[in-house]
């Protein structure tokens, strides 16, 4: 048993212990009740949409490597618990393809804000930004792909991902020149030229048993922006000296927040039973939701 699962496993006696004594009971339902009156600005978190922007998508794959400092809360030891739990609901497998069909490519991993709502490769291709890329003839091709594959002659790996959560779309992790590479992809599938190129792949996969021991743990609240500056919530969640961490992990302005807190905490337990009857989204179902579970 790990250091921070007999953290765990004690506190919970303590609570246990404390609540059979009558030293604890009133808090914990006053919490709950408070909380469950809040009327706090809750929407409910984006629905996947088709789209060849990586960005677009969760963006999960932050937790496989996500920076101890990535996670913000009062208590170091709370936000080291809450890192632990939620660095196993991503998987990464990496594998070297020796050869790959760039037909099968429909994504880009670095977008701007002009790859917005395009589904597909032909749908971007045929859109103003990319009218001045003009592939008649196989020579044209080749040179419209080497913009974005310089050593696209030399055979040289090219790299892509994939997200369980974003289906069987592939994405090209290049940085540069997505429009030439777009454009070129979707003449080759319309040309049905078969261009190929070895590849260095790397797949996300959420994980059951990640998932199943974050959600025994903790529960993952979609915070609103308004929520940090609410009194009423902020007395609940600092008055009574409650443990917690909280993730930006959609990076956005205004975009909710993940409150983690923590069930063995019978009155961090009740705030997040509470924020749940109020209309917070629950983040783990969320996610659940999203994709098959390996």
């Amino acid at each position: 048993m790990s250091l921070s699962e007999q953290s765990s496993t004690l506190s919970s006696r303590l609570a246990g212990l404390a609540q059979r004594l009558g030293i604890i009971g009133r808090a914990p339902k006053q919490i709950l009740a408070r909380a469950s009156a809040l009327r706090l600005p809750f929407s409910a978190l984006p629905a996947a949409t088709e789209s060849i922007c990586w960005l677009d998508g969760a963006p999960l794959h932050r937790l496989v490597d996500l920076p101890r400092n990535a996670l913000s809360g009062p208590v170091q030891e709370d936000k080291a618990q809450a890192h632990a739990a939620l660095a196993n609901v991503v998987e990464q497998q990496q594998q070297r393809l020796t050869s790959f069909d760039l037909r099968l490519i429909n994504g880009l991993s670095h977008c701007a804000s002009d790859h917005a709502g395009f589904a597909s490769f032909e749908d971007y291709a045929a859109c103003e930004n990319c009218r001045q890329v003009r592939i008649i003839s196989y020579k044209d091709f080749v040179k419209t792909i080497s913009l974005a594959l310089p050593r696209f002659m030399a055979g040289e790996a090219i790299e892509l991902r994939q997200a369980s959560w974003r289906g069987d779309r592939v994405f090209w992790a290049g940085e540069h020149h997505s429009e030439a590479f777009a454009c070129a992809v979707a003449y080759a599938r319309r040309r049905e030229l078969e261009v190929t190129l070895p590849a260095e792949f790397t797949r996300y996969q959420l994980s059951r048993a990640g998932l199943a021991e974050l959600e025994q743990r903790y529960h993952v609240l979609a915070m609103p922006a308004a929520a940090w500056s609410d009194p009423t919530f902020m007395g609940l969640l600092l008055d009574n000296g409650l443990p917690y961490a909280r993730l930006a992990l959609l990076r956005k302005p205004g975009a909710p927040e993940a409150l983690l807190l923590p069930k063995h905490s019978s009155e961090a337990n009740a705030l997040g039973e509470g924020l749940r009857l109020a209309g917070a989204p629950d983040v783990i179902a969320y996610i659940e939701h999203l994709a098959p579970l390996h």
